[in-house]
């Protein structure tokens, strides 16, 4: 059987641990029964991925065996990566999918994939990354009083178009949280309701008016200023063609929301990196209209 998993960016801007988009680079896995685990890796950043029992796929179908009182079976796994480990582009999220589907499938749960999404979500903790990779596009989602995950759907106007600049330095999501506060302010908090609201209702409607100011943020950008040498920059960037600039989960890779015909607003991004020391890499991504797909 095989597995293919999207990437995927999270908060978008102002939509902090609530949204979620499901980007056109894979993580694919095929996957048997076997006697004994083997793993085997290739791709991007294969030397990040563990081929032991502590690989992060592997252990997530055993936690989901243990959650149902199953008993999984060895497997050779072969994974072939192409999602850039430790920059901010949903590389974990990913492994969590592949796990728990491989355990649904192993163990004959038939999950559907708002189950499969809920699994996930407990999983990791918040479900914005989890449910763009399930449900691919643009995905808004929350956790109810239940603990259910709960997803909503939208898709990017033809017209825009995405980029993820890549610089060539890693920031482990933990070191990107633990500069957040506890607290915010009200203004802060209403803040940033009124731009997540104004970036759903823009991508909803293609209101092209409505940016760059939907994608301004109090929440978790600001604080991460000293994380990534010229995110200030970035994020305040106007330039004709140019929607906005968002740091792409916890960073460190700038997620470049853009109209078509006016890629090179791409550059400008690239060049701040430069300025402040750092190489990187324009990804030239497509959305992602699907989730995981299992073959």
């Amino acid at each position: 059987m095989q597995i293919r998993v999207p990437a995927s960016s999270a908060n978008l801007g102002p939509g902090f641990d609530a949204l979620g988009m499901a980007l056109g680079i894979y993580l694919t896995c095929r996957f048997e029964p076997a006697e004994q685990l083997s793993i085997r890796v290739r791709g991007r950043d294969a030397d990040q991925i563990s081929t032991g029992a502590n690989n992060l796929i592997w252990e997530t179908a055993l936690a989901v065996a243990r959650d149902v009182g199953g008993k999984l079976p060895a497997i050779a796994l072969e994974i072939d990566n192409d999602i850039p480990i430790g920059k901010g582009l949903g590389s974990s999220a990913a492994a969590l999918i592949a796990g728990v589907v491989i355990a649904d499938h192993l163990l004959g749960l038939n999950w559907k994939p708002h189950r499969i999404l809920d699994e996930a979500a407990r999983i990791e903790g918040h479900p914005d990354n989890v449910a763009a990779c399930v449900l691919g596009s643009i995905v808004a989602s929350a956790i109810d009083a239940g603990g259910v995950a709960r997803a909503v759907r939208l898709e990017l106007p033809a017209r825009y178009g995405v980029a993820v600049v890549v610089p060539d330095f890693v920031l482990p999501t933990s070191e990107a949280r633990k500069v957040l506060p506890d607290c915010y302010s009200r203004q802060d908090a209403i803040f940033n309701v009124q731009r997540s609201a104004l970036l759903i209702a823009a991508l909803a409607t293609g209101t092209t008016s409505a940016f760059p100011v939907a994608f301004e943020d109090r929440l978790h950008q600001p604080y991460r200023y000293s994380l990534v040498p010229g995110l200030e920059e970035m994020v305040n960037l106007r330039a004709p063609g140019l929607l906005g600039c968002a740091l792409s989960g916890a960073g460190p890779s700038i997620l470049v929301f853009y109209e078509r015909g006016c890629e090179q607003v791409c550059d400008l991004v690239r060049q701040i990196f430069a300025l402040h020391g750092h190489k990187s890499e324009t990804l030239w991504v497509h959305i992602s209209e699907r989730g995981y797909e299992l073959s």
